[in-house]
């Protein structure tokens, strides 16, 4: 048995509701950056973490960032080339006997970017602040 379509139940599937548009405003909204000029390579969260732990230690481990951070091998690994590839950490690979061991340092470009990072960090903060009246 076929079931009957009628015109009334086509408009209002193809209707967009009120709510579908007033999501699709802020879906466009949520694309639209929220902080110009905030780093956003920086500003992910396991990066964020990797660049702040390399900021207080002349050099870390890839396995004591991964303890650190609590992080898989692969994820770290991802990561921490973006960050490379961006020349903000440097990777140093080498044996200790034989087993291989890869140390990360922050190099100066990447202390400079995190330094703006959280100084724009900072200026949203105070704005937020003044704007809520605290």
């Amino acid at each position: 048995m076929r079931a009957k379509t009628g015109t009334a139940t086509a408009e209002r599937i193809s209707k967009p509701r009120p709510q579908e548009s007033r999501l699709t405003a802020l879906d466009n909204q949520a694309r639209e950056p929220l902080a110009p000029g905030l780093d956003r390579l920086i500003h992910e969260r396991m990066r964020l973490g990797i660049v702040s732990a390399l900021a207080v230690n002349p050099w870390l481990t890839f396995n004591e960032l991964k303890a650190l951070l609590r992080t898989t091998d692969g994820n770290l690994s991802v990561h921490a080339r973006k960050l490379e590839e961006a020349a903000y950490i440097n990777c140093i690979k080498m044996f200790d006997g034989r087993l291989p061991k890869t140390k990360y340092r922050l190099t100066a470009a990447g202390r400079r970017a995190f330094e703006r990072y959280l100084d724009h960090m900072e200026s949203l903060i105070r704005a937020a602040r003044e704007k809520s009246g605290t």
